[in-house]
């Protein structure tokens, strides 16, 4: 079994992988395939600065008067390099008049499609939502007839809601990591029914989706790049973590909770919606956060009946809702208000970047030039968001860990409801020891979870995986979800 070995000089680097293919086929003859070249992309090399004005975006974050022009003649009106159809991918149905995009059924299409997760085992655990497998992505570009190479492919979310556009950022990110092209790939910009009503988008809209032809023949294999570098694992994550809870500013990283700020300090701190109910004894002058009462019940914090509730040292942490304009469809918020965000500055309502203390860090005290980002939520859905605001409108480097605080969480030495400890004391992958953290009440509420191994060698099969499906070679921990050894390479 041979080991891919991937170098990065740079933004990118060509590899040349020959597979030898000895003993396949009749006779015992030998063959040797042709060799792949992958460019393994940095996340720098991935990410995409947007315009000024997304109305000037031909992809990326792109308006609804961008996309009318295309609907109204594609053709004529298709961006430079662009070859191929135009295909929009839905989240969901908007409402009633607002269903769908009008497609035309020969060069424009509007297709139904939320499905871009799946359960998988990055060698140490199985995660509940994780990015698609390569037959997964690649049984959506036959369902869709999609040719990555050639089409534009437009994530648009439907209905509005804020779910909705996390789903959407899934959709960006699933097929930026297997590898389309930025030129490719755009998402609409707001709810079917905030472009529609009085917007440019008015009268652009059907009852039902394009009937999906299941015809297409491409595959991301035919995708010459390794954007892999986009999802970062928790042995990604380990790594970069500073020794103590202080947010590093001259680490080259910033690790961004998109989740509250209850979530962030499991309970003791609270914003928003906790502040108006109630549950704070008191706010300090002009910052929109507060120290939970006695009587808050910290445990209304916890998700999937995790084991424990907080973040990873060194985080800070924003809350995704703040980034978007519920008032215009759900729609990002312009690029210079994101980017104030990340510069540390407040918004009108006292919102900023918080650390470890719960306090505001301040102008010029968040992201640093030079940073990588590592976003991150519950199951990386609200961290779409926050991760399209720096990939895509900021072009800041990102990347998402698509484990997230579900997988997180899980990660430790607690036990769950049936009086078994989820990791043991002496296994290498614990997270608890890296966190800040307070356990559930009663290891009653806490689920099992699915450990692989706990003593893996390694704890990115996903990645590995991923890369070795577009080469053929073979994985080194075999497939993932832990599902047998090593795929055949002569099939079968």
């Amino acid at each position: 079994m041979r080991t891919r070995t991937k170098t990065t000089l740079g933004s990118a680097v060509a590899l040349g992988l020959v597979l030898g293919l000895q003993g396949c086929g009749s006779g015992g003859e030998d063959k040797t395939a042709v060799a792949t070249k992958l460019v393994v992309n940095s996340a720098a090399a991935i990410a995409q600065e947007s315009a000024d004005s997304y109305d000037d975006n031909v992809n990326g974050v792109i308006s609804g008067a961008t996309l009318k022009r295309w609907i109204d003649d594609w053709p004529a009106n298709r961006p430079a390099g662009i070859t191929g159809k135009l295909v929009i991918l839905q989240v969901t149905a908007g409402p009633a008049g607002f269903e769908y995009l009008k497609p035309n059924g020969t060069n424009v299409f509007a297709y139904l499609e939320g499905g871009w997760t799946q359960v998988r085992s990055n060698g140490v655990i199985e995660t509940i939502q994780m990015v698609l497998d390569g037959s997964g992505v690649d049984a959506l570009l036959k369902k869709y007839n999609i040719d990555p190479r050639n089409d534009m492919i437009v994530c648009a979310q439907g209905a509005a809601s804020a779910a909705n556009v996390m789903t959407q950022g899934r959709c960006w990110y699933t097929l930026r990591y297997w590898g389309v092209d930025k030129a490719n790939l755009a998402l609409l910009n707001g709810s079917n029914q905030w472009n529609g009503t009085g917007g440019a988008l008015a009268g652009y809209f059907q009852a039902a989706a394009s009937v999906a032809p299941n015809s297409g023949t491409i595959s991301v294999k035919q995708l010459q790049v390794d954007n892999t570098q986009l999802q970062a694992t928790f042995q990604d994550m380990l790594k970069v973590l500073p020794s103590s809870d202080v947010n590093q500013r001259t680490d080259g990283v910033f690790i961004w909770d998109a989740r509250d700020a209850g979530q962030f300090s499991a309970g003791e701190f609270l914003e928003g919606g906790d502040v108006t109910a109630g549950n704070c004894t008191s706010l300090t002058a002009g910052v929109p956060y507060c120290a939970a009462n006695a009587s808050f019940n910290y445990m209304s914090k916890f998700q999937n009946n995790g084991a424990r509730q907080g973040h990873p040292w060194g985080a800070v942490q924003l809350n995704y809702i703040n980034l978007l304009d519920s008032t215009k469809g759900f729609s990002w918020k312009p690029k210079a208000a994101l980017k104030a965000y990340l510069n540390g500055d407040t918004d009108a309502s006292g919102f900023g970047f918080t650390d470890g203390s719960y306090r505001l860090v301040g102008t010029g005290n968040a992201y640093q030039p030079g940073d990588t980002i590592y976003g991150y939520c519950e199951t990386t859905f609200r961290a779409m968001i926050t991760g399209v605001a720096t990939a895509v409108v900021l072009g800041l480097p990102t990347r998402f860990y698509d484990g997230a605080m579900v997988e997180w969480h899980s990660l430790s030495h607690i036990k769950d409801r049936n009086g078994s400890y989820l990791l043991p004391a002496d296994s290498p992958w614990r997270t608890d020891v890296r966190s800040f953290f307070r356990e559930a009440s009663s290891s009653a509420l806490v689920a099992p979870r699915t450990v692989v191994d706990a003593y893996a060698r390694s704890a990115d099969a996903i990645v590995r995986a991923d890369s070795a499906y577009k080469t053929g070679e073979s994985p080194l921990a075999g497939r993932p979800g832990g599902a047998g050894g090593p795929p055949n390479p002569c099939g079968g």
